[in-house]
């Protein structure tokens, strides 16, 4: 079923839209990043080979928070923190 011309200026426009908020989305400091962003296989691909595995589970909210604060000023953020918490907590022999 043809379009109708009103239906083809409305598609034209949300189109013209689009495209120009694409082409603004790296102005003002956004784009300039410090460090480069990297897609989710290419991070994938660096932890693996720095030996990081993923890891999942369920932890109380107050406790999250705790580490979220913490976290913010570990030189190593999230992940540095939990390693160092967890090797603190378990015993050095695994006997």
């Amino acid at each position: 079923m043809p379009m109708k011309k009103t239906d083809l200026e409305k598609n034209k426009a949300l189109k013209l839209t689009h495209s120009m908020k694409l082409s603004t989305a790296d102005r003002f400091g956004k784009g300039s990043a410090a460090t480069p962003v990297l897609d989710r296989r290419e991070q994938r691909k660096l932890d693996q080979a720095q030996g990081l595995v993923p890891f999942a589970c369920k932890l109380n909210a107050e406790l999250v928070e705790q580490l979220k604060e913490r976290a913010a000023t570990h030189p190593e953020g999230m992940t540095g923190l939990l390693t160092e918490v967890i090797q603190r907590g378990l015993p050095a022999d695994a006997s």
